[in-house]
């Protein structure tokens, strides 16, 4: 029986985020109140209560607060949307989460994240931990973005590989383990890079 490649336990590691919630509702209230994007955070959700709920939610790759912050939301007719977004210094981009909130009720919902704020030196150690366990799979394909996942998926990150640009051009996102060095899911997709 042949084993699976291992990753070597220096790059493992140093893909295994330190994950933690550096903010507390106190600051992320200040952060809303200081909002400098187009329109800010509309008052109705500017409560203490909200702003504990949302930094429940947060996570930050190393556990560190961002170097950068900006909060923005919207109102409709019954539900508003708050979205906050940092990036540490070093970081291959933006983590963005958005909430949907119900200012009547005061009940706040993660709606999406899309986290890039790990060290973008990870890039090729991940790309690297890919290949090993994909081999031929990715062939000609290359790392265009990937993304991290919080707890309780800590150490997980989506791979998002592309051939080169062209529209409806062949891709594979894959869900890296970095633990285990294992891809675990893989998505074919058609679209643009």
């Amino acid at each position: 029986m042949v084993e699976p490649p291992q990753p070597s336990s220096t790059a493992s590691a140093g893909a295994i985020p330190a994950a933690g919630q550096p903010y507390d509702g106190a600051a992320v209230l200040a952060a809303m109140r200081a909002s400098t994007r187009p329109g800010g955070v509309p008052d109705e959700v500017e409560t203490e209560a909200i702003a504990q709920a949302i930094s429940e939610g947060v996570w930050t790759w190393s556990g560190a607060p961002w170097e950068t912050v900006s909060v923005g939301g919207a109102c409709g007719p019954s539900e508003c949307t708050v979205e906050l977004a940092g990036s540490p210094a070093g970081g291959a981009g933006v983590d963005l989460y958005t909430f949907a909130i119900d200012p009547a009720a005061g009940t706040v919902a993660p709606e999406s994240t899309d986290l890039h704020g790990y060290p973008a030196a990870l890039d090729p150690v991940l790309d690297e931990m890919a290949r090993d366990d994909a081999g031929d799979e990715l062939g000609e394909l290359t790392l265009v973005s990937a993304r991290w996942l919080p707890p309780p998926d800590a150490g997980r990150y989506w791979l998002a590989y592309r051939t080169g640009g062209e529209e409806g051009s062949f891709g594979l996102d894959l869900l890296l383990d970095a633990a285990s060095g294992m891809v675990v899911e893989r998505v074919a997709v058609l679209g643009q890079p």
